[in-house]
């Protein structure tokens, strides 16, 4: 999620900005991510801005896909049920 942010930051805002020094550069990525998060409608959230979405009382329906298959245990028990203890584990072959 963090490197389409950035790629979204770069493309839309920074990549059309003059940036000449480090100053400019931190002063442009400030205001790129404030217009990100309070101007720019994101599809992903209802067409809300994040600002809208984290700070208000509407109902967002969720409209992005997950690509991911779902991951299925390779033995259900031991990956769910079972935990490891390596402070133990050491001690016990001391």
């Amino acid at each position: 999620m963090a490197e389409r942010i950035n790629g979204i930051i770069k493309q839309e805002y920074l990549d059309t900005w003059c940036i000449d020094t480090v100053a400019q550069a931190r002063a442009a990525l400030e205001r790129a991510v404030f217009l990100y998060n309070s101007d720019r409608p994101h599809n992903s959230i209802s067409n809300l801005t994040p600002d809208q979405a984290h700070t208000g009382t509407m109902k967002i329906k969720r409209l992005w896909k997950n690509y991911y298959p779902k991951r299925t245990p390779v033995n259900a028990v031991q990956d769910v049920l079972s935990t490891v203890n390596l402070s133990s584990d050491i001690n016990q072959n001391l």
